[in-house]
């Protein structure tokens, strides 16, 4: 069977199978492990015309009430002008407020309102519930482990920002209790 050169379009009729460097097994177990975890939520959301990146700007507001645009734009790594339509939206709503920062009238802090904090809720709610249900079937001995392994995911360079979300004195992704700091 000959290999297909770039620009042919004739079919391969043989699945990718797993070669040296290819996890494809576990990339596979991402793929469904997020379709089902983004499944509840998605639904949620999309009574209000909401989507998932209106879920994680609500997410991280709520997380770290007073999060700059500038901050939550490092975070989420997406475009200014992404992050202007779901902001708008969400401010439009009532889910979040944008106030002037109090040392530099030019930074736009993001607050949740009462009704942003019950949708972060609704929402994390049944994704926490998954996470339990999967921490049982694998052991709760293992959550230390499944984080290291998660953060490990992360770009190096990126992991900081993990460090710096409260904790609220649960177990970090060492098995410490961390006291938010």
């Amino acid at each position: 069977m000959r290999e297909n050169a770039a620009g042919d379009s004739s079919p391969i009729r043989a699945a990718l199978a797993a070669r040296e460097g290819l996890e494809l097994d576990l990339i596979e177990l991402l793929f469904f492990a997020y379709r089902d975890f983004t499944s509840d939520p998605d639904q949620i959301l999309s009574t209000d015309g909401f989507g998932r990146a209106h879920h994680r700007v609500l997410h991280f507001v709520n997380r770290m009430p007073g999060l700059t645009v500038a901050e939550l734009l490092d975070v989420l790594k997406i475009t200014k002008q992404s992050l202007a339509r779901v902001l708008k939206q969400l401010i439009d709503t009532g889910h979040i407020v944008q106030m002037q920062g109090p040392k530099d009238r030019r930074q736009r802090e993001l607050y949740p309102t009462p009704k942003g904090r019950a949708l972060a809720l609704a929402l994390a709610l049944p994704q926490s519930r998954r996470i339990r249900a999967a921490l049982q079937e694998t052991g709760p001995e293992e959550r230390a482990v499944i984080g290291r392994f998660l953060k490990a995911m992360v770009n190096p360079e990126l992991r900081a920002q993990i460090d710096r979300l409260p904790h609220g004195g649960a177990p970090d992704v060492d098995g410490e209790p961390n006291d938010g700091r």
